[in-house]
């Protein structure tokens, strides 16, 4: 079983940053995608940002040139960088992590965390 912890959530005021950090209880490498999603209240769970093998990324167009992904293998953490921040940013987010098969790209394994609550100002 592989644990996923966030913290780095708050409160803050519009046009300010956050930077949120997942700590894995496992090494990384072990996952071929990381991401992170939000949810606000009332609405679906989306995704905000994306890394697979290989390092590539996937950001929600509502983000993209605001928030980066990024990763340290050594220290077992994937890290979401919020710049711009908006209202319409407030949500749970929720760090993920997983593998899919090589081969045929079935799911193996998928991991979520107990999300951290950010809150936006205006």
């Amino acid at each position: 079983q592989v644990q996923l912890v966030e913290s780095g959530g708050g409160l803050v005021q519009a046009g300010g940053s956050l930077r949120l950090s997942c700590a894995a209880s496992r090494s990384l490498f072990r996952f071929n995608y990381m991401g992170w999603y939000r949810q606000a209240p009332g609405k679906q769970r989306e995704l905000v940002a994306r890394m697979t093998s290989g390092s590539t990324t996937n950001y929600a167009d509502s983000v993209k040139d605001r928030f980066t992904i990024s990763r340290d293998n050594a220290k077992n953490t994937v890290a979401l960088q919020m710049n711009s921040l908006k209202p319409e940013d407030t949500a749970v987010y929720y760090c993920n992590a997983g593998r899919t098969s090589t081969r045929g790209g079935l799911l193996e394994y998928d991991y979520w965390g107990q999300g951290t609550q950010v809150t936006v100002s205006s």
